[in-house]
């Protein structure tokens, strides 16, 4: 039986922080919460995080690769791989995203994850499959493969849930023929829609968010907003996702793709409950001093790699990240100005919410599995526990 007693760190709850306090294990599930230090009782480790955050394991809902691998290559070492490169940085919950493809690429790939989350032993849990696509407004496809990109067709996505039951998350373009159809069968089915590469007006959008699409891919990017039609102005997603209380919304908060000004609107406006800080990572996310031209295999196209950000080679737009979620919460946290509590709430709790494993999964409470951090005031990942197992210990 294993008793573990974390003691002197500053542990974040979901909604506060305890200075000095301590979190007990048993069996690697939390069992008490304190706000003072305790004594050790029998059979108790005791692991002295002074000096250190305590936190929630971080959740990545949307994440292409990593490490130099990728989600979509079909290889279940690969999909291993990536999840150890996060999981380096504090992901403890990954859920794997898929691009725009063939639907035999899809096939492979979604095989591949299934067979690493049944292998995968003392690292980040993979609770589903995220498709990023491929039913997408091809006037919004950024990185997407525009050769890929296609009409909702309910024998292609309800063969897909059914064969796979791990797809957990679908992002498609609401304004499309027939993905009002496909959001209600899908939720339905419990899968999570979310609007994204859309182009959708705010009237479209309204429709989709009453058909279960209640999630807003990469706010900002490849999404709609104000625009004139016949001179009057229209409103789109961005506008959508302010107005309506309900909407969860994803940002990706590496410091490149959104502003300071924007990471602050959005926060004013949405607060840690609705957003979720996903990483967009490719293949390259988690490497060190990477830069130049690659091939990624996710959107079957060379990009480049600089400013610490991924882009299209002729710069018209971004094609997802090179971050790990510690730098998403340092960017909140330092640039954006976000208490560190509520920083680590939208890497934890709110994705946990959102993908419906809040039970086991998202904050430090009794009852929940010891997925826990130790880092300091940078967001320097100094130790990762899952289940109150030491897997990554840089102390």
């Amino acid at each position: 039986m294993s008793k573990l007693l974390i003691t002197g760190g500053r542990v974040l709850t979901q909604e506060r922080e305890l200075d000095g306090g301590a979190v007990s294990v048993e069996n690697g599930i939390i069992t008490g919460v304190y706000e003072t230090p305790r004594p050790a009782q029998p059979g108790e480790t005791v692991v002295d995080a002074r000096g250190l955050y305590v936190s929630p394991g971080f959740i990545d809902i949307h994440v292409h690769g990593g490490g130099g691998f990728d989600f979509m290559s079909g290889e279940k070492e690969q999909v291993i791989g990536c999840c150890r490169t996060h999981l380096r940085h504090g992901t403890t919950t990954i859920v794997p995203t898929l691009c725009t493809a063939a639907y035999d690429s899809f096939v492979r790939a979604m095989s591949a994850i299934d067979a690493a989350a049944a292998a995968m032993e003392h690292g980040p849990y993979i609770p589903g499959i995220h498709l990023e696509g491929p039913y997408f407004a091809p006037s919004q496809a950024g990185a997407q493969s525009p050769e890929f990109l296609r009409r909702p067709d309910p024998d292609e996505y309800l063969a897909i849930v059914e064969r796979f039951p791990s797809v957990m998350r679908w992002a498609a373009a609401p304004e499309l023929p027939g993905a009002l159809e496909m959001g209600r069968a899908l939720t339905a089915r419990g899968v999570r829609m979310s609007m994204g590469h859309s182009d959708a007006t705010f009237d479209e959008a309204l429709r989709a968010y009453e058909c279960g699409y209640t999630c807003v891919t990469h706010l900002y990017s490849a999404c709609s907003s104000v625009r004139r039609i016949n001179a009057y102005r229209h409103a789109g997603i961005v506008e959508a996702a302010f107005l309506l209380d309900g909407m969860t919304v994803e940002i990706i908060a590496d410091g490149k793709h959104l502003p300071e000004s924007l990471l602050r609107l959005i926060y004013k406006i949405k607060g840690p409950d609705r957003i979720c800080l996903i990483t967009d990572g490719i293949s390259a996310a988690g490497l060190e001093n990477v830069s130049g031209e690659i091939y990624d295999q996710s959107i079957h196209s060379k990009i480049i790699i600089e400013d610490q950000v991924a882009k299209m080679p002729d710069r018209s737009c971004f094609a997802g990240s090179v971050a790990t979620t510690d730098r998403l919460v340092r960017t909140m946290h330092s640039l954006a100005r976000v208490p560190m509590a509520e920083a680590v709430k939208m890497a934890s709790a709110t994705p946990a919410r959102h993908l419906n494993i809040f039970d086991k999964k998202g904050s430090i409470a009794v009852g929940k599995d010891a997925d826990l951090l130790f880092f300091d005031d940078d967001v320097r990942i100094r130790r990762v526990l899952v289940r109150g197992e030491t897997v990554e210990d840089a102390s």
